[in-house]
């Protein structure tokens, strides 16, 4: 008997890229038209270079709130930081933009992947969960337990 396989069983990477196909073949999910020109944190200096980055992005933030169980759009934006680099000075922390954060969380509550929670923050739904559980379970072609061979 086969059994059925969670966001949770899946490699993160190969999770992220399936998700993210599914919310682009979807067609819910309408991207906004300063997608091509915004740049993702206060310290870089372009656009990012892969045109569907803003699926990619939904789809991470997806797969954290369903992980973590609920999840606040500041927290979010912290889990996206990276370090900023002043030349010969030291790095310094920074944080993602919270106004992308915010975007894509209110297109996932718009297609009901997520919701507000009475306790605060938001939370994933049963078919939000359902529909993640699909894509981990159809189009994940590698488990966690193997994903340092994939």
């Amino acid at each position: 008997m086969a059994t059925s396989r969670t966001v949770k069983d899946v490699s993160p990477h190969e999770f992220v890229k399936a998700y993210s196909a599914h919310l682009k073949r979807s067609g819910k999910m309408e991207l906004p038209e300063w997608t091509d020109i915004v740049k993702t944190a206060r310290f870089k200096e372009l656009a990012p270079h892969d045109p569907d980055w803003y699926y990619v992005r939904a789809a991470s933030m997806a797969r954290k709130i369903y992980l973590r169980g609920r999840s606040w759009c500041w927290c979010i934006s912290e889990d996206l930081w990276w370090s900023q680099r002043n030349g010969s000075r030291p790095p310094h922390f920074c944080k993602s933009s919270g106004a992308i954060a915010r975007h894509i969380l209110q297109q996932l509550q718009n297609m009901s992947i997520i919701e507000l929670d009475t306790k605060g923050g938001r939370r994933i739904t049963s078919s939000g969960r359902r529909d993640l559980d699909q894509v981990a379970g159809a189009d994940c072609s590698c488990p966690l337990m193997y994903a340092e061979g994939c």
